[in-house]
């Protein structure tokens, strides 16, 4: 890899600053000065350094997010604030996308990364990778709401979901529930409660396939992956 592509990678800057950068003899390699941004380095061999700090290449990055309710899951747009606003510039620079989507004002678990090949798997209908949520519905949950979720329910354009786990944590005029769905559909933890009659008033997703939301991080903020919880989800989804 240039060396130049390594550096823009990492976050220093573009290729004209990283030349501006050697100009000022800041960069080695192996600890030898630069002169060339052309040159070639083994990012997994050769020991980069900035002002005498090693720079270490990465390709990927993963990133745990509590996304807050009012911001959307998108990459970038006119009138909203977006998940990625949320990021520093540290990170930023990666251009990590969410994996999936939640609504505008549902909270929780959202996973934030540039590495394609997992996101397809993650998202692939046919890998049934089960999410976890909690909500607070308006109206009694029942026995029989579990049972038309079990079976699968008709959503108002038609389509029947795959069956769901629907747990009551406490009935009343406000209901508390987790429910495992395995499927993502546009807006359908709300429509499946809507068509047995009942609302969603708050929404959290705590898990999504083997990854749980750290509930030690404040809404809005975020953290890098472990390497344990990575290891996690790429043995789930790893092809058949």
């Amino acid at each position: 890899m240039r060396l130049d592509k390594f550096l823009s990678h990492m976050g220093f800057g573009t290729r004209r600053e990283v030349k501006g950068l050697i100009k000022s003899k800041a960069i080695r390699v192996n600890d030898v000065v630069v002169k060339d941004s052309s040159m070639h380095v083994n990012e997994k061999v050769d020991q980069v350094s900035i002002y005498g700090e090693v720079v270490e290449y990465k390709e990927f990055i993963y990133l745990m997010l509590n996304k807050p309710a009012g911001v959307i899951s998108a990459t970038e747009d006119s009138r909203d604030q977006t998940v990625i606003d949320l990021l520093k510039d540290d990170v930023r620079h990666f251009n990590p996308y969410p994996v999936g989507r939640l609504d505008k004002d549902t909270v929780g678990l959202l996973l934030l990364t540039n590495d394609g090949a997992l996101t397809h798997r993650l998202l692939s209908p046919h890998k049934d990778v089960p999410k976890v949520y909690f909500a607070e519905i308006e109206g009694r949950v029942d026995e029989s709401d579990m049972e038309a979720f079990t079976e699968g329910v008709i959503l108002d354009d038609g389509y029947k979901t795959k069956p769901a786990i629907l747990n009551i944590l406490s009935k009343g005029p406000v209901s508390e529930i987790e429910l495992t769905i395995t499927e993502g559909k546009f807006h359908q933890v709300k429509r499946m409660f809507e068509a047995v009659g009942k609302k969603v008033v708050y929404l959290k997703r705590l898990s999504m396939g083997s990854l749980k939301l750290d509930e030690s991080l404040e809404e809005g903020t975020y953290r890098e992956l472990t390497e344990e919880e990575l290891d996690l989800i790429k043995q789930k989804n790893d092809p058949a």
